[in-house]
């Protein structure tokens, strides 16, 4: 009886994400909103503003189904003798389907969303509200899998590994964290606006770090029935639970502020002159642990016939992980305002991406800032204008080492922005516009599963050739010449000469078969 040959492929574990193909879509919220009989006529509309919040994800088939709401803030002028400003508030249900393509079995996220809202005066009592909506639609799926990090057998085998610096998902999670501020308000409430500013998340030991900033514009009735604003930033710091998360590992965070709740409460006066500041920070991690491994690419003997079944498989390595800033600075001339804005209250900005290409130094991001500014005006019947225009960007994402299939994640936002009057028809433009960039390549990898030894025929020992005079041609190697000739890279070495590194092509060798007397 035969003894079977003890053979062991030591495999581990791997834990990573897999992404599908993006889509990008694009469509309207269309309706006409009935004033509110508590509210007073509408004379001019000022300024309006939209935002979408996505409350549920369904596929249905071959579509995904998008719903949730469009909230809106319209700043209006009453059509009355005060000429008041005065605000209106209200949501739309919206629900979009979208065609998806590829595989369906994982989770899918809407990233990168922009509002373009307008509102028009249809009469006294009624309002057309137009948005068009743009978002990015993702999809990823977790995947474990064993991959081949060594072999162990009885029969003398060689092995071929290759390194790599693989990039391991270590904690996939959505959380959120609640932001509770306040801040003094010196008037009746009338319109409030609260924004994102210079969020920052970073991994601790067992945690996500966050610090921020909200930035909270108010317009409000003074006691003594004047209309005044204040702007101002509230920083908060706070800290998410991730059990086993450390300080070293990489990280891509997808944050949006949602329900953000402004109200007025008591102070220590009993006067209503606090103004309670809450949002809800909505995160979606994925927290990436990076580990050097060898993997068993490729394995002979010289003793027997080695048989080796592989599956594919894709893993990554990190590319780069970064956070850049683009600043702009312009001047607009504007002839049409002239001597019209005596002070502009707030402003504010949104991006869109147009186009992404890639270059031989990264991505190149060429896009748009879309402005728009609240102003006081030298007119007593409509105290308030405001004025929308676009700034064109351009940004490199530097990353030099970028493959064409490398996989990115991009998301940007608006950090800082500042208008300031430069004369009578003109106003400075800065703003600092902030990337968040995540990118890795994609490792291609024939994973061992299986090995099989087979005993050498005599007759095939007897077709190999003794002695082979071999030419280098491109793509050759020392491992796949020494495993098609049957003998070692270190017999090669030390009958050519070769010391260190591949021989080129061109390169005249002499491939001595292992089992000759001359080595």
């Amino acid at each position: 009886m035969i003894e079977e040959e003890y053979m062991e492929l030591i495999q581990r574990q791997v834990h990573y994400t897999q992404e599908g193909k993006r889509t990008f879509d694009q469509f309207y919220v269309d309706e006409d909103y009935n004033v509110p009989d508590t509210k007073e006529d509408v004379k001019q509309i000022v300024q309006g503003k939209g935002n979408v919040k996505v409350e549920d994800l369904r596929l249905v088939e071959n579509y995904l189904r998008v719903s949730g709401k469009l909230y809106f803030q319209i700043l209006y002028v009453t059509d009355n003798a005060e000429n008041a400003p005065a605000v209106l508030e209200g949501k739309i249900p919206f629900e979009e389907m979208v065609y998806i393509e590829g595989d369906d079995a994982g989770q899918y996220f809407i990233q990168n969303v922009r509002t373009e809202f307008t509102a028009t005066l249809v009469h006294s009592r009624k309002v057309g509200i137009r948005a068009l909506v743009e978002m990015e639609i993702g999809m990823e799926k977790l995947a474990d899998e064993e991959t081949t990090t060594d072999l162990e057998s009885q029969v003398s085998v060689y092995k071929k590994f290759r390194p790599v610096h693989l990039l391991e998902l270590h904690t996939m999670k959505k959380d959120t964290y609640r932001i509770k501020e306040e801040i003094t308000l010196p008037g009746q409430l009338l319109l409030t606006d609260v924004s994102s500013r210079k969020l920052e998340i970073r991994p601790g030991q067992d945690e996500m770090l966050l610090t921020g900033e909200l930035l909270v514009f108010c317009m409000y009735r003074s006691e003594e029935g004047k209309t005044d604003w204040l702007e101002q930033s509230v920083p908060y710091e706070g800290r998410i639970s991730c059990d086993g998360v450390e300080e070293s590992m990489y990280y891509s965070v997808q944050s949006t502020l949602d329900d953000p709740l402004v109200d007025v409460r008591l102070d220590e006066d009993g006067e209503m002159r606090i103004l309670g500041i809450e949002g809800t920070m909505n995160l979606r991690m994925n927290i990436y642990r990076e580990e050097e491994l060898s993997l068993l690419e490729d394995v002979y003997s010289l003793e027997q016939n080695c048989k080796f079944e592989t599956r594919e498989a894709v893993y990554e390595e990190l590319l780069i992980q970064n956070h850049s800033k683009c600043k702009v600075s312009e001047k607009l001339l504007l002839p049409e305002l002239k001597d019209d804005v005596l002070q502009i209250c707030h402003s504010e900005g949104e991006m869109q991406v147009e186009h992404m290409e890639q270059t031989a130094q990264g991505m190149q991001v060429e896009g748009i800032l879309h402005l728009t500014f609240l102003y006081l005006r030298a007119d007593d019947v409509i105290p308030f204008g405001s004025w929308s225009g676009m700034i064109p960007f351009s940004w490199l994402l530097e990353c030099p080492n970028m493959t064409e299939d490398a996989r990115h994640h991009i998301t940007w936002h608006v950090e800082q922005l500042s208008v300031g009057l430069a004369g009578s028809e003109a106003v400075e433009v800065k703003a600092v516009l902030a990337f968040d960039t995540f990118m890795r390549n994609p490792v291609f990898m024939n994973v061992i599963t299986d090995v099989e030894f087979e005993p050498v025929s005599m007759e095939e020992v007897e077709k190999r050739p003794g002695i082979v005079g071999y030419v280098v041609k491109d793509g050759d190697d020392l491992w796949s010449l020494a495993k098609r000739y049957m003998t070692t890279e270190e017999g090669i070495r030390k009958v050519n000469g070769i010391e260190a590194g591949e021989p080129k092509a061109g390169d005249k060798l002499l491939i001595f078969k292992e089992n000759m007397s001359i080595l």
